[in-house]
């Protein structure tokens, strides 16, 4: 589902227009980027919690030249299911179709 599709289906189960929830949920995203950025996490009770996590310095290698190169300490963006998001998709999840992000089972 991309953010076109929903899109759509808010607005076709709200009744508000496609415009408005556009604008809604570009408004979530926003909000979400800017807290984050802020360094303060967003917790949505029941969905789950988006939160930054540190990633600590380490000794990469620059593979076209052969060399050790240091990378500092950085924050990533992350998100974290709630634990009743993980039961209901474990649950109802019985295949996934196939031209999904399936993980190769021979690994």
């Amino acid at each position: 589902m991309r953010k076109a599709d929903l899109v759509a289906a808010i607005s076709e189960k709200t009744g508000v227009p496609k415009v408005d929830v556009l604008v809604a949920l570009e408004t979530f995203f926003k909000e979400v980027k800017g807290s984050l950025s802020q360094g303060e996490n967003v917790y949505i009770r029941g969905f789950g919690s988006f939160v930054i996590k540190r990633r600590a310095k380490k000794i990469g290698r620059h593979i076209k030249r052969n060399e050790a190169i240091e990378i500092p300490e950085h924050f990533i963006p992350s998100f974290k299911p709630a634990k009743v998001f993980v039961e209901q998709v474990k649950s109802q999840v019985t295949s996934l179709p196939k031209d999904s992000f399936e993980e190769d089972d021979d690994e």
